[in-house]
């Protein structure tokens, strides 16, 4: 891990300091921006709320191949080939074209960090707001040649008025974590927990992620958690949850970048967004070690990255139309719809085009960073 400057109690001393990049936010988002600047010689400072791997707001789960991609492997809890879909009429088993895993979040951030090679400063602050080029924090005011937004759906650093649940484009989530273990990656489309969204459980090793999820941010999700908990005869035990956005939103605005669930980048229908913020994390510290390194000036890469952004703009709507499509249709006649999909051909059309998004070897393409090694992924 970097060496890191964390104040607690007392020795929480005031923070008013220039640097060069200011990464707010550090998880999956703001630690990919901060690898790819490992090299750079800049001062790059981040900072979060939290520690590093603290307050884990999701189940976890990403396409393997983004895990070996980057280096990241010794993270990884459990491996599915499979993906198990109920509804009270029918079930129907997927055998991906791809496998999916579990992992450790604690320990996925720590390796992250560890690729950044002691590139970067870290301070525990909370981040209240910006004008111009000063962030204001819990601590003082921290002025940043570049900033980076990587603080999730509430997007701080924006300038326009933020708009909250339930009138944001937001879904809601919510899980426990039980120990347990299983052996199926599984799914319920069932209105009788959800009127519109799933449910699930994913087995990570010595524990199990039961959650569900709904896409409309009016409907509160912690009775039927209970529900589902209790029908898969699991303890209702440390609670973990959150808004999760479904839209895109512009990645660049007055000179920042935004990155993660600050732009949008989960994706729709499935709620998956670690790999999109990776992913789009990769992209906006490839172009700021581009400006670092004198290549590219700073608003070439804030319109490049933008530009980036955007172009994923097709796959969004697509997604976001199937999620707001799934609800309206009757439970029988979906459920002879998912048997019908079981098609070897379609499975592999339909999960190879959703994996394209953001593909794992896009990594070598993003990246700049030498600290993992580049593994050939189909």
């Amino acid at each position: 891990m970097p060496i890191r400057a964390t104040k607690r109690g007392a020795e929480r001393t005031p923070l008013d300091r220039d640097c060069d990049v200011l990464i707010c936010g550090a998880s999956f988002a703001g630690l990919a921006v901060a690898r790819e600047l490992s090299g750079s010689g800049a001062d790059v400072l981040l900072i979060d709320r939290y520690e590093i791997g603290e307050r884990q707001t999701s189940a976890c789960g990403i396409p393997t191949g983004w895990l070996t991609q980057l280096g990241l492997h010794s993270a990884l809890q459990q491996t599915f080939g499979e993906l198990v879909i109920h509804t009270p009429h029918t079930t129907v088993n997927y055998r991906l074209p791809w496998t999916f895993s579990t992992f450790d979040y604690r320990t996925l951030c720590g390796l992250l960090a560890d690729q950044s090679r002691g590139a970067f400063t870290f301070e525990t602050a909370k981040v209240n707001g910006r004008t111009g080029r000063t962030v204001h924090t819990d601590r003082g005011d921290i002025r940043a040649t570049h900033i980076v937004d990587a603080l999730g759906w509430r997007r701080v650093l924006g300038s326009a008025e933020n708009i909250q649940p339930p009138d944001a484009l937001l879904s809601r989530g919510l899980e426990v974590h039980p120990h347990g273990s299983g052996s199926e990656m599984e799914i319920w489309i069932d209105r009788s927990y959800v009127p519109a969204g799933y449910v699930w459980s994913f087995p990570a090793g010595e524990e199990l992620r039961i959650g569900v999820g709904s896409f409309d941010p009016r409907f509160h999700v912690k009775e039927p958690t209970v529900r589902l908990a209790t029908d898969l005869k699991a303890d209702t035990v440390r609670y973990q949850g959150n808004w999760i956005p479904h839209a895109l939103r512009p990645a660049t605005e007055d000179g920042v970048f935004f990155v993660g669930d600050s732009a949008g980048h989960c994706l729709p229908l499935t709620a998956e967004g670690i790999r999109t913020a990776l992913y789009f994390g990769l992209a906006a510290g490839r172009e700021l070690s581009e400006v670092l390194a004198g290549r590219r000036g700073p608003d070439e890469a804030l319109e490049r990255y933008g530009a980036f952004s955007a172009s994923h703009a097709a796959a969004y709507r697509w997604l976001l139309r199937v999620q707001r499509l799934v609800p309206r249709i009757a439970p029988r006649l979906l459920a002879g719809c998912l048997r019908t999909l079981q098609s070897r051909r379609f499975l592999d059309w339909s999960f190879g085009h959703y994996l394209e998004i953001a593909h794992p070897r896009s990594v070598v393409a993003l990246s700049r960073a030498t600290g993992a090694p580049a593994v050939s992924v189909p």
